[in-house]
């Protein structure tokens, strides 16, 4: 098990001076190779396997916005983390080390989770879509759900 910590950061080779968000985090290390500033804000927890040889987060397949496709790796990245937590326990021969990785691993499935309820609002809002109730046909019963 290694958490690995990346962030977004800002660069500034624009060829007209402006400065640019990196569409992917790095650990610190790969934006002060890059000449980047890192946003300590964007800071995000993932295990080191999520990493390109290069020190950015291998990309998640998506079409939404930055923010769905954040809260789709963050998701992927929980649940590697908690997949590692598991294999540890069971490699362990210690009773508290064990107990201590599956608290670990319950926890980050639980923000897994929870991540995962957020991800239908923030999908309908990405689109303009706001649940209603009247985005439901009410179906009687009939031939057809007999």
């Amino acid at each position: 098990m290694c958490d690995v910590y990346i962030y977004h950061f800002v660069t500034s080779d624009c060829p007209d001076g402006d400065s640019n968000l990196s569409s992917r985090p790095a650990t610190l290390e790969t934006i002060k190779n890059r000449g980047g500033e890192p946003v300590m804000e964007s800071q995000i927890v993932v295990d080191h396997t999520e990493l390109d040889g290069d020190g950015f987060l291998v990309g998640v397949l998506g079409s939404g916005s930055y923010e769905i496709n954040d809260i789709a790796a963050q998701i992927y990245s929980l649940e590697v983390r908690a997949t590692s937590r598991d294999n540890e326990a069971i490699a362990s021969l210690d009773g508290i080390e064990k107990y201590m990785l599956s608290l670990e691993s319950r926890e980050l499935r639980k923000q897994a989770r929870l991540l995962r309820s957020q991800r239908p609002a923030l999908m309908g809002a990405d689109l303009g879509l706001r649940p209603d109730a009247r985005d439901f046909i009410h179906f009687e019963a009939g031939v057809a759900t007999q």
